[in-house]
Protein backbone atom coordinates (compact mmCIF):
# COMPACT_ATOMS: atom_id res chain seq x y z
CA UNK A 1 0.00 0.00 0.00
CA UNK A 2 2.88 2.18 0.77
CA UNK A 3 4.46 2.16 -2.72
CA UNK A 4 0.76 2.62 -4.48
CA UNK A 5 0.58 5.46 -2.56
CA UNK A 6 3.80 7.18 -3.18
CA UNK A 7 3.37 6.33 -7.08
CA UNK A 8 0.05 7.82 -6.68
CA UNK A 9 1.51 11.06 -5.34
CA UNK A 10 5.09 11.02 -7.09
CA UNK A 11 6.94 10.59 -3.79
CA UNK A 12 10.50 10.00 -4.61
CA UNK A 13 11.42 6.77 -2.96
CA UNK A 14 14.52 4.35 -4.22
CA UNK A 15 13.37 1.15 -4.01
CA UNK A 16 16.58 -1.59 -2.93
CA UNK A 17 14.91 -4.73 -3.84
CA UNK A 18 16.11 -7.65 -1.73
CA UNK A 19 14.30 -11.24 -0.45
CA UNK A 20 15.80 -11.52 2.80
CA UNK A 21 13.76 -9.56 5.27
CA UNK A 22 16.68 -9.86 7.81
CA UNK A 23 18.42 -7.13 5.25
CA UNK A 24 15.93 -4.61 5.81
CA UNK A 25 16.89 -2.22 8.36
CA UNK A 26 14.12 -3.04 10.50
CA UNK A 27 14.13 -6.74 10.29
CA UNK A 28 10.53 -6.90 8.49
CA UNK A 29 9.36 -5.50 4.83
CA UNK A 30 8.31 -3.28 3.81
CA UNK A 31 10.74 -0.35 5.20
CA UNK A 32 10.84 3.13 4.53
CA UNK A 33 14.25 4.76 5.59
CA UNK A 34 13.90 9.00 5.95
CA UNK A 35 16.50 11.11 4.09
CA UNK A 36 17.14 11.48 8.32
CA UNK A 37 18.04 7.83 9.11
CA UNK A 38 14.59 7.30 10.28
CA UNK A 39 13.05 3.71 9.58
CA UNK A 40 9.42 3.26 9.46
CA UNK A 41 7.68 0.00 9.20
CA UNK A 42 4.41 0.53 9.57
CA UNK A 43 2.94 1.27 6.36
CA UNK A 44 0.04 3.76 7.50
CA UNK A 45 3.47 5.59 9.57
CA UNK A 46 4.92 5.85 5.99
CA UNK A 47 1.88 7.04 4.35
CA UNK A 48 2.13 9.86 7.45
CA UNK A 49 5.47 10.78 6.88
CA UNK A 50 5.12 11.07 2.89
CA UNK A 51 1.82 13.34 3.51
CA UNK A 52 4.31 15.49 6.13
CA UNK A 53 6.95 15.88 2.98
CA UNK A 54 3.69 17.19 1.17
CA UNK A 55 3.01 14.44 -0.81
CA UNK A 56 -0.12 14.05 0.25
CA UNK A 57 -2.86 11.96 -2.44
CA UNK A 58 -6.22 13.57 -0.40
CA UNK A 59 -5.35 16.84 -0.34
CA UNK A 60 -8.18 17.65 -2.61
CA UNK A 61 -11.22 15.79 -0.49
CA UNK A 62 -13.62 17.41 1.16
CA UNK A 63 -14.47 16.69 4.88
CA UNK A 64 -17.01 13.97 3.54
CA UNK A 65 -14.91 12.33 1.26
CA UNK A 66 -11.92 12.03 4.12
CA UNK A 67 -15.07 10.68 6.31
CA UNK A 68 -15.84 8.08 3.56
CA UNK A 69 -12.11 7.32 3.18
CA UNK A 70 -11.97 6.36 6.52
CA UNK A 71 -16.00 4.37 6.56
CA UNK A 72 -14.34 2.12 3.47
CA UNK A 73 -11.10 1.22 5.15
CA UNK A 74 -12.72 -0.06 8.28
CA UNK A 75 -15.07 -2.02 5.96
CA UNK A 76 -12.42 -3.73 3.95
CA UNK A 77 -10.60 -4.68 7.24
CA UNK A 78 -13.23 -5.89 9.22
CA UNK A 79 -14.95 -7.74 5.87
CA UNK A 80 -12.53 -8.18 2.85
CA UNK A 81 -9.13 -8.92 5.31
CA UNK A 82 -10.29 -11.67 6.87
CA UNK A 83 -11.66 -13.66 3.47
CA UNK A 84 -7.92 -12.70 1.79
CA UNK A 85 -6.11 -14.54 4.59
CA UNK A 86 -8.14 -16.96 4.01
CA UNK A 87 -7.81 -17.31 0.84
CA UNK A 88 -3.78 -16.97 0.36
CA UNK A 89 -3.22 -18.83 3.94
CA UNK A 90 -5.80 -21.17 5.12
CA UNK A 91 -7.08 -22.58 1.96
CA UNK A 92 -4.84 -25.42 1.55
CA UNK A 93 -4.83 -25.96 -2.95
CA UNK A 94 -4.40 -21.84 -2.93
CA UNK A 95 -1.02 -22.02 -0.31
CA UNK A 96 0.58 -24.83 -1.27
CA UNK A 97 0.31 -24.18 -5.09
CA UNK A 98 0.51 -20.37 -4.74
CA UNK A 99 1.54 -18.55 -1.75
CA UNK A 100 4.23 -20.99 -0.31
CA UNK A 101 5.17 -21.35 -3.87
CA UNK A 102 5.90 -17.39 -4.29
CA UNK A 103 7.53 -16.77 -0.76
CA UNK A 104 10.25 -20.06 -1.29
CA UNK A 105 11.30 -18.98 -5.17
CA UNK A 106 11.36 -15.26 -4.16
CA UNK A 107 13.49 -15.78 -0.66
CA UNK A 108 16.93 -17.45 -0.41
CA UNK A 109 18.15 -20.44 1.31
CA UNK A 110 17.34 -21.49 4.08
CA UNK A 111 14.84 -18.68 4.64
CA UNK A 112 12.78 -20.32 1.99
CA UNK A 113 12.46 -23.26 3.84
CA UNK A 114 10.75 -22.34 7.15
CA UNK A 115 9.98 -18.58 6.41
CA UNK A 116 6.21 -19.28 4.68
CA UNK A 117 5.18 -22.08 7.43
CA UNK A 118 5.81 -19.33 9.58
CA UNK A 119 3.90 -16.57 8.33
CA UNK A 120 1.18 -18.99 7.93
CA UNK A 121 1.08 -19.68 11.61
CA UNK A 122 0.38 -16.01 12.64
CA UNK A 123 -1.73 -15.50 10.04
CA UNK A 124 -4.25 -18.37 11.01
CA UNK A 125 -3.70 -17.43 14.54
CA UNK A 126 -4.67 -13.67 13.67
CA UNK A 127 -7.68 -15.15 11.75
CA UNK A 128 -8.88 -16.71 14.26
CA UNK A 129 -8.85 -13.57 16.36
CA UNK A 130 -10.30 -11.38 13.41
CA UNK A 131 -13.32 -13.74 13.50
CA UNK A 132 -13.89 -13.37 17.60
CA UNK A 133 -15.72 -15.19 19.98
CA UNK A 134 -19.08 -15.16 17.88
CA UNK A 135 -17.50 -17.49 15.37
CA UNK A 136 -19.42 -20.45 14.26
CA UNK A 137 -17.84 -23.75 15.89
CA UNK A 138 -17.97 -25.38 11.97
CA UNK A 139 -15.52 -24.53 9.98
CA UNK A 140 -17.35 -24.96 6.68
CA UNK A 141 -20.12 -22.21 8.10
CA UNK A 142 -17.90 -20.18 9.02
CA UNK A 143 -16.02 -20.17 5.67
CA UNK A 144 -19.87 -19.33 4.09
CA UNK A 145 -20.05 -16.37 6.60
CA UNK A 146 -17.00 -14.92 5.47
CA UNK A 147 -16.61 -15.49 1.75
CA UNK A 148 -20.90 -13.76 1.82
CA UNK A 149 -19.61 -11.00 3.56
CA UNK A 150 -16.69 -10.31 1.70
CA UNK A 151 -18.33 -10.65 -1.24
CA UNK A 152 -21.41 -8.23 -0.34
CA UNK A 153 -17.83 -6.20 0.68
CA UNK A 154 -16.95 -6.06 -3.17
CA UNK A 155 -20.33 -5.64 -4.61
CA UNK A 156 -21.06 -2.34 -2.70
CA UNK A 157 -16.79 -1.22 -3.38
CA UNK A 158 -18.26 -1.75 -7.34
CA UNK A 159 -21.68 0.33 -6.44
CA UNK A 160 -19.36 2.82 -5.03
CA UNK A 161 -16.96 3.66 -7.84
CA UNK A 162 -19.65 3.33 -10.27
CA UNK A 163 -18.08 4.39 -13.68
CA UNK A 164 -15.48 7.00 -12.36
CA UNK A 165 -11.41 6.33 -12.84
CA UNK A 166 -10.95 6.37 -9.08
CA UNK A 167 -13.22 6.95 -6.19
CA UNK A 168 -13.15 10.13 -5.72
CA UNK A 169 -12.72 11.22 -9.31
CA UNK A 170 -9.88 11.41 -12.02
CA UNK A 171 -7.20 12.04 -9.48
CA UNK A 172 -6.39 8.52 -7.41
CA UNK A 173 -6.43 9.37 -3.28
CA UNK A 174 -4.98 7.09 -0.36
CA UNK A 175 -8.56 4.70 -0.75
CA UNK A 176 -7.60 3.74 -4.31
CA UNK A 177 -4.21 2.88 -2.69
CA UNK A 178 -5.94 0.74 0.14
CA UNK A 179 -8.47 -0.66 -2.61
CA UNK A 180 -6.04 -1.86 -5.10
CA UNK A 181 -3.58 -3.39 -2.86
CA UNK A 182 -6.56 -5.59 -1.85
CA UNK A 183 -8.33 -6.13 -5.15
CA UNK A 184 -4.59 -6.26 -7.29
CA UNK A 185 -3.67 -9.43 -6.22
CA UNK A 186 -6.69 -11.16 -5.93
CA UNK A 187 -7.41 -10.45 -9.66
CA UNK A 188 -4.34 -11.25 -10.72
CA UNK A 189 -3.12 -14.03 -8.93
CA UNK A 190 -4.01 -17.92 -10.65
CA UNK A 191 -5.75 -19.97 -7.91
CA UNK A 192 -6.79 -22.97 -8.18
CA UNK A 193 -9.62 -22.05 -5.66
CA UNK A 194 -10.44 -19.15 -6.35
CA UNK A 195 -14.32 -18.65 -5.03
CA UNK A 196 -13.68 -14.91 -4.46
CA UNK A 197 -11.53 -14.27 -7.28
CA UNK A 198 -14.64 -15.50 -9.72
CA UNK A 199 -16.91 -12.78 -7.75
CA UNK A 200 -14.61 -9.82 -8.72
CA UNK A 201 -14.21 -10.63 -11.77
CA UNK A 202 -18.09 -11.01 -12.33
CA UNK A 203 -17.87 -6.56 -11.28
CA UNK A 204 -16.35 -5.67 -14.88
CA UNK A 205 -16.09 -2.32 -13.36
CA UNK A 206 -13.57 -2.84 -10.47
CA UNK A 207 -11.48 -5.30 -12.91
CA UNK A 208 -11.08 -2.55 -15.57
CA UNK A 209 -10.26 0.04 -12.54
CA UNK A 210 -7.35 -2.41 -11.08
CA UNK A 211 -5.78 -2.88 -14.77
CA UNK A 212 -6.20 1.32 -15.48
CA UNK A 213 -4.00 1.20 -11.81
CA UNK A 214 -1.62 -1.37 -13.35
CA UNK A 215 -0.70 0.06 -16.53
CA UNK A 216 -0.20 3.38 -15.76
CA UNK A 217 1.18 3.27 -12.39
CA UNK A 218 3.23 0.06 -12.48
CA UNK A 219 3.95 -0.62 -16.42
CA UNK A 220 4.76 -3.97 -17.21
CA UNK A 221 7.64 -2.49 -19.29
CA UNK A 222 9.22 -0.85 -16.96
CA UNK A 223 8.78 2.47 -18.31
CA UNK A 224 8.77 5.97 -16.14
CA UNK A 225 5.42 6.41 -13.83
CA UNK A 226 3.19 9.43 -14.97
CA UNK A 227 4.14 13.25 -13.80
CA UNK A 228 3.36 13.33 -9.69
CA UNK A 229 0.63 14.71 -8.64
CA UNK A 230 2.18 17.05 -5.47
CA UNK A 231 0.79 19.22 -3.15
CA UNK A 232 1.99 23.21 -3.20
CA UNK A 233 5.62 23.63 -2.48
CA UNK A 234 6.27 19.69 -3.10
CA UNK A 235 9.95 18.98 -3.67
CA UNK A 236 10.68 17.38 -7.42
CA UNK A 237 10.46 13.53 -7.84
CA UNK A 238 13.34 11.30 -8.43
CA UNK A 239 12.99 7.45 -8.45
CA UNK A 240 15.07 4.67 -9.39
CA UNK A 241 13.97 3.04 -12.81
CA UNK A 242 11.33 0.51 -11.87
CA UNK A 243 11.76 -3.23 -13.09
CA UNK A 244 10.37 -6.42 -12.07
CA UNK A 245 10.20 -9.86 -13.76
CA UNK A 246 6.79 -10.86 -11.93
CA UNK A 247 4.11 -8.38 -11.28
CA UNK A 248 2.22 -10.97 -9.06
CA UNK A 249 5.05 -10.53 -6.67
CA UNK A 250 5.32 -6.86 -6.77
CA UNK A 251 1.39 -6.93 -6.20
CA UNK A 252 1.54 -9.25 -3.42
CA UNK A 253 4.85 -7.17 -1.49
CA UNK A 254 1.89 -4.40 -1.52
CA UNK A 255 -0.61 -6.70 -0.03
CA UNK A 256 2.12 -7.95 2.65
CA UNK A 257 2.49 -4.17 3.70
CA UNK A 258 -1.03 -3.64 4.00
CA UNK A 259 -1.66 -6.89 5.72
CA UNK A 260 1.75 -7.27 7.62
CA UNK A 261 0.10 -3.90 9.49
CA UNK A 262 -2.84 -5.15 9.84
CA UNK A 263 -2.09 -8.16 11.92
CA UNK A 264 1.49 -8.16 13.14
CA UNK A 265 1.91 -4.24 13.93
CA UNK A 266 2.20 -5.18 17.42
CA UNK A 267 5.25 -6.89 17.18
CA UNK A 268 7.06 -4.62 14.59
CA UNK A 269 11.02 -4.17 15.68
CA UNK A 270 11.82 -0.21 14.81
CA UNK A 271 15.64 0.63 14.89
CA UNK A 272 17.08 3.93 14.35
CA UNK A 273 20.40 4.42 11.89
CA UNK A 274 22.22 6.97 10.15
CA UNK A 275 23.25 6.00 6.70
CA UNK A 276 26.11 7.43 5.33
CA UNK A 277 24.93 9.45 2.46
CA UNK A 278 27.11 12.31 0.41
CA UNK A 279 26.44 15.76 1.85
CA UNK A 280 23.48 17.86 0.33
CA UNK A 281 21.66 14.93 -0.70
CA UNK A 282 18.14 14.22 0.52
CA UNK A 283 16.32 10.60 -0.50
CA UNK A 284 13.78 7.98 0.78
CA UNK A 285 15.17 4.88 0.44
CA UNK A 286 12.48 1.42 0.92
CA UNK A 287 13.26 -1.88 1.43
CA UNK A 288 10.77 -3.53 -0.58
CA UNK A 289 10.37 -7.49 -0.89
CA UNK A 290 11.31 -8.75 -4.67
CA UNK A 291 13.82 -10.67 -6.44
CA UNK A 292 17.42 -9.72 -6.57
CA UNK A 293 18.65 -8.54 -9.95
Amino acid sequence: MGKTYARFTGAPLKVHKITNPWRSPSGTLPALRTSHGEVISVPHKIITHLRKEKYNADYDLSARQGADTLAFMSLLEEKLLPVLIHTFWVDTKNYVEVTRKWYAEAMPFPLNFFLPGRMQRQYMERLQLLCGEHRPENEEELEKELYQEARECLTLLSQRLGSQKFFFGDAPASLDAFVFSYLALLLQAKLPSGKLQAHLRGLHNLCAYCTHILSLYFPWDGAGVPPPRQTPAGPETEEEPYRRRNQILSVLAGLAAMVGYALLSGIVSIQRATPARAPGTRALGMAEEDEEE
